[in-house]
């Protein structure tokens, strides 16, 4: 994708000329490399700020128009205000087509509902890296990077060195020999949790006595005490008669 923007030159340095800048509509730019003194410029911040919202113009060779030629150019940096919809500040890198450069593009995930893990195994994706440093030619430059997901199992991880590069791309060397996971397939943790708290409980219950046993025991003690109270009447002498 061919993205270009317009950028103006910008005579006036200064916090306070800045700041006049982007009251008016405007943003400060400075563009640098390629062997090139950095020039100072200044672009249009409703324009910037659209592109701002493309994925592609954050990873792309861009084309700039200066003072009526044009140049290829990264973008590098954005500063933007802390809580307003407000650019700053950008830096732009001008390209040398014959000069590798570094750059982070996205990572596009594929084929995440078919794969093994969540389709029979019910588990989710993980995205544990959204964006991966490259390396190459300012012509081979990828848009993005395509990982596809569809022999991914539960449990189971992408990591950096799995994933295939398109001709003339490199890994980092860094990311290369660290070799981090880049995408994984786990059971969510809230599943995990229920199951954890709806585990089994045995319960001891004390034993109950059979139906009438208690009972056959009370009657057979009072029926013990009443014979007993029996014989100790029978064995008393017996009473002397009064007088007549």
């Amino acid at each position: 994708m061919k993205i270009g923007f317009t950028a103006f030159p910008r005579t006036v340095q200064g916090t306070g000329a800045s700041r006049r800048l982007r009251g008016g509509g405007k943003v400060p730019a400075i563009v640098y490399g390629a062997g090139k003194a950095a020039q100072s410029g200044e672009l249009d911040h409703e324009a910037l700020y659209r592109h701002l919202k493309m994925e592609a113009f954050h990873a792309s060779i861009l084309d700039m128009t200066y003072e009526g030629a044009q140049e290829q150019v990264l973008l590098r940096d954005v500063q933007m205000h802390p809580f307003r919809p407000l650019v700053l500040h950008v830096d732009f890198q001008r390209v040398d087509k014959n000069k590798k450069i570094h750059m982070k593009v996205p990572l596009h995930f594929v084929n995440a509902d078919i794969c093994p893990g969540v389709k029979t195994g019910g588990g989710v994706v993980n995205h544990i890296m959204n964006d991966i440093e490259i390396q190459c030619l300012p012509d081979d430059l990828p848009e993005f990077i395509e990982v596809n997901l569809d022999k991914l199992e539960l449990g189971h991880s992408i990591h950096v060195n799995e994933m295939p590069m398109p001709k003339g791309v490199e890994i980092v060397s860094k990311l290369k020999k660290d070799n981090p996971a880049v995408v994984t397939v786990q059971i969510p943790k809230a599943i995990v949790i229920e199951e954890e708290v709806a585990a089994p409980v045995t319960e001891i219950i004390g034993e109950v006595p059979a139906e009438g046993e208690e009972g056959a025991e009370g009657a057979e003690g009072a029926e013990a005490k009443a014979e007993a109270a029996e014989e100790t009447e029978e064995k008393k002498p017996p009473a002397k008669g009064g007088r007549g």
